[in-house]
């Protein structure tokens, strides 16, 4: 097995913390060079410091955010700081202060900018922790977390040059974009989309990076080249990244074995996995019982109030096998920490007061031993 895994669970390799592993990575291009330019159609970024696979999805999908960013705010702030880095010389340093003058400068266009407010002030603390944690940042005295506590507390950074990397290249004008659509479509913009390289790269995408790909109906372009393509598709998979095709009715995905896991998978030795595990079965127990049915696209569709009561039914019965966590937790909070999971595993698809169950929660399910008598949580 080829190093291309380790440029996808990591967003890149530095040479000055990671020595061995980038030269690991480099010495084995050779071997996957080609897949990641031919079949994914992506950029590898690779310097004489730094090693980037540009992971650019096929689709955009709510779990590819940053997930230590909690608001939009966040993401703002981080494009500014990346501009402010723009002009910075490598290991040059900079104060805390002077970056908070020039973020508020440039946004206070587009949104109000308060600093006495706690909650911008950890949106910040909350860019530059992540900043530091990619190594584009270097703390030289002071710590970030403590402007999040009180304004006015000062930092001293250094630039390692390493942000110029961190934006993916564009090779047209994206100034007019309105939305992250526009970049899909610029993305798979040739003459005939459904056809050629362009289809190739989508299908590839969408297989590597995300749990599932699904298709609507039996014309669909991309379906049509995974189906023809089958043996193909599989080989340049299971070379390359490890693990076997499965293809189904609209839907298909790329499954690992235990023994060769890598990435975060599912399921997994932990509590929420579990626990969504449980919610599927119930799901399948219920459309074999005929109490929910299955439309044409393989989806079934059931209002939020049904799909909340079903989760909550599902730790009444079961909750002396949860962790304490989840046995005690608040509804509220149950409710939404087990859609957000499924929402990002493409298990379910949330529409306003309607839950889509989508066919990958019919492919995994949990059960307890015989003898496991369950629980009742009153």
């Amino acid at each position: 097995m080829n190093e291309v895994r380790t440029l996808f669970e990591k967003f890149w390799i530095c040479k000055d913390t990671e020595k061995e592993t980038y030269y690991k990575v480099k010495r084995d291009i050779p071997a996957f060079q080609r897949f990641v330019r031919e079949q994914l159609g992506w950029r590898l970024v690779h310097t004489e410091n730094i090693l980037k696979l540009e992971k650019r999805p096929a689709h955009a999908e709510p779990f590819m955010g940053i997930s230590e960013f909690t608001e939009i705010r966040d993401y703002c702030i981080l494009c500014v700081v990346l501009m402010y880095l723009e002009d910075k010389e490598e290991q040059e340093q900079f104060l805390l202060s002077e970056l908070i003058d020039y973020v508020e400068t440039q946004l206070k266009d587009y949104m109000e900018v308060d600093w006495t407010s706690f909650s911008q002030r950890k949106s910040l603390v909350r860019v530059l922790q992540y900043m530091e944690k990619l190594q584009m940042l270097r703390v030289y005295e002071g710590k970030s977390e403590s402007f999040g506590a009180e304004a006015g507390q000062e930092v001293l950074y250094e630039n390692t040059g390493y942000s110029k990397y961190f934006a993916t290249s564009f090779p047209t004008d994206i100034s007019g974009y309105q939305s992250w659509e526009d970049f899909e479509k610029a993305d798979f913009q040739e003459v005939q989309e459904d056809r050629g390289t362009t289809r190739i790269n989508r299908v590839y995408r969408q297989l590597a990076v995300c749990p599932v790909m699904y298709w609507e109906g039996n014309d669909d372009a991309d379906a049509l080249y995974l189906k023809n393509q089958r043996q193909w598709v599989a080989k340049y998979l299971q070379e390359n990244l490890g693990g076997n095709l499965d293809i189904y009715r609209n839907t298909a995905c790329l499954t690992v074995d235990d023994a060769d896991c890598y990435g975060t998978v599912h399921p997994r030795d932990a509590m929420l996995p579990e626990v969504v595990l449980m919610i599927c079965v119930r799901i399948q127990n219920q459309l074999a019982d005929g109490k929910l049915e299955k439309k044409e696209n393989e989806c079934i569709y059931m209002t939020r109030e049904k799909f909340d009561n079903l989760v909550l039914a599902c730790r009444k019965e079961w909750c002396s096998g949860w962790s304490k966590e989840y046995r005690e937790m608040d509804e509220t909070k149950l409710l939404e920490t087990v859609t957000e999971y499924m929402e990002n595993w493409l298990m379910i698809q949330c529409k306003e007061e309607q839950v889509v169950i989508r066919p990958a929660a019919g492919r995994l399910a949990g059960v307890y031993p015989d003898d496991f008598k369950g629980g009742t949580k009153e």
